[in-house]
Parts: structure tokens; sequence; C-alpha cells
């Protein structure tokens, strides 16, 4: 990854980061109502999916794993590699 994708991926991240804290911030109790309105819930929501799209393609073009996945250390790999060896011939 170059330096210039690097610093906006980096950026990205912090964005991504800060909107969810704000959100968990201004939640509300079970029962009350939101502060936000609906226009504004909508906009944040285009925002984490504009945020998460660039992110994909981003780490896709880097070849680097998705961080929206985790992966346990007990998981198995979907694909296992298996390693194929062809005898020697000999003449008869």
């Amino acid at each position: 990854m170059d330096p210039e994708t690097s610093k906006e991926y980096k950026i990205l991240v912090t964005m991504r980061q800060v909107l969810s804290g704000i959100i968990r911030d201004i939640t509300p109790a079970q029962g009350q109502r939101h502060p936000l309105s609906e226009g504004t819930m909508e906009d944040i929501k285009q925002c984490f999916t504009l945020i998460a799209a660039r992110e994909k393609e981003i780490t896709d073009a880097a070849g680097m794993p998705s961080l929206h996945r985790p992966r346990y250390v007990d998981d198995q790999a979907a694909a296992k590699v298996v390693k194929l060896h062809t005898p020697d011939k000999k003449d008869d």
C-alpha cells in the first residue's frame, strides 16, 4: 500500500471510529426518543456505507485481509492447500 493510500485508509478508520463513538454517546436508553432526526440517522448510515466500501476497495487492492470479518486463531481456513507429488517416471 503506497503512503497516500495508507494515509487515506487511516483517515477512514479514524472517521468510522469517531462516528461510532458519537452514535454510542447519543444513543438514548430503551424507550426514550432518539435526539437525531430520521434524515440525520439515514445520512449517518450512508456515511458508514461509504466508509466501509472505500475501506474494502483499499484493502482488496492491497491484498490485505478484511478487518470487518474477524478471524480467530482456532478458525480453519476456507480452503486447504494440498501439495501434490508426481512420482518420477522410470524407463522400462
